[in-house]
């Protein structure tokens, strides 16, 4: 498809944070929204997120984007024939220590506030929702049915079709590299962006550029404080009592969270000291890819994971997956019109819980 002289938004990233926000616009009547991505749509980090999909959220903004992610992902399926991967088979928080156990329990009071249906369990219900669990040195859970997990790749393209079928023009292989602006009443503003097959003039742009939102924004002169980590999650083979509605499960005070995935378990972390994906600029042509294994570095995770689910012990291990993340200092999401440069928004930042957080995040 020839690349267009002129849209009404211009959106930079193919991955969900992009397609959602191309799929907003879309649905809210803009039919002018081109999305260029420099690669394929979910090549960046999207396709190898491990697809949690929960409400919590520390504030009622950021839990009403949540809440609605998950109101989209349950009906995007039979609007676009595209399938997503929800499940909602609920997810289950612990608490090992009393602190943690006091920060579970006001963090339920909060959710409940915020209109989210949540339930305080014992460690035996606790081990009755989630069998294959360590349940002896436990102090109490919350359970949290209405959240649950999606297939990443799946519920991008889901997206990228919805966008499309309003009107949306998304094209693959178009790398921006450059980005026009002019003086106008106000200040500064955002004219276009230009590639390599010309120049596309614009009256907004959105970057949403995942893990390269950073280097993008420069050439703007546009600070997007964030930075890749290596990430870690491990997938098992199949192992007895493992179902597809097993809930997601999150140990945080083993820094730790799993799910099913084909009959096995998917198991990841945070560990305490990250490990920076020391590469600067992130090249254009990392896609699909995925980074060396780093067992030294999982090994804190793996041990806990070991005393949460002894049956991890003796599980055979499919494979290490390594790919990068793109964390911010505080913890937050970066979402808005970027100061000092009219016209030019920012979506991304998420932590590796884009996939939970994008489909409100688009909206936002």
């Amino acid at each position: 498809m020839k690349l267009p002289t002129h849209a009404q938004v211009v959106i930079v990233g193919g991955g969900i944070a992009g397609c959602s926000t191309a799929y907003h616009l879309a649905l809210q009547g803009e039919l002018d929204v081109l999305l260029l991505e420099q690669g394929r749509l979910t090549c960046g980090t999207t396709w190898h997120a491990a697809g949690l999909v929960g409400q919590m959220r520390p504030n009622r903004n950021m839990t009403r984007m949540s809440k609605y992610g998950i109101e989209l992902y349950r009906t995007l399926e039979a609007e676009t024939g595209l399938a997503t991967g929800w499940k909602a088979c609920g997810s289950l928080n612990v608490a090992r220590t009393p602190e943690r156990w006091q920060v579970l329990q006001k963090q339920a009071a909060l959710a409940r506030s915020f209109g989210i249906e949540v339930h305080l369990v014992s460690p035996r219900e606790a081990g009755e929702r989630w069998p294959l669990m360590r349940t002896d040195d436990l102090q109490g859970g919350i359970w949290i049915p209405g959240d649950g997990k999606a297939n990443p790749a799946d519920l991008c393209m889901s997206l990228a079709k919805g966008a499309r079928l309003r009107g949306a023009t998304l094209l693959e292989g178009i790398e921006v590299t450059g980005v026009i602006t002019e003086q106008a009443a106000g200040g500064e503003r955002v004219a276009g962006v230009r590639t390599a097959q010309g120049e596309v003039r614009c009256d907004t742009l959105v970057n949403c550029g995942g893990q390269w939102a950073r280097q993008f924004g420069q050439l703007a002169g546009v600070n997007v404080p964030l930075y890749p980590a290596e990430h870690f999650y491990i997938v098992t083979d199949r192992i007895e009592g493992v179902h597809p509605m097993l809930p997601v499960m999150r140990d945080p005070d083993g820094f730790i969270y799993y799910k099913e995935e084909v009959g096995g378990l998917l198991m990841g972390g945070f560990e305490p000291v990250a490990k920076p994906w020391r590469v600067d600029p992130i090249p254009s042509s990392f896609q699909f890819q995925l980074l060396d294994e780093d067992w030294d570095q999982f090994e804190p995770l793996m041990t806990n994971a070991i005393h949460r689910t002894p049956v991890l012990a003796t599980a055979q291990v499919k494979m290490l997956l390594n790919g990068p993340e793109s964390f911010t200092p505080d913890g937050n999401f970066i979402l808005g019109e970027a100061p000092g440069l009219r016209g030019y928004f920012v979506c991304a930042g998420f932590n590796s819980a884009g996939i939970a957080n994008s489909g409100g995040a688009g909206r936002l």
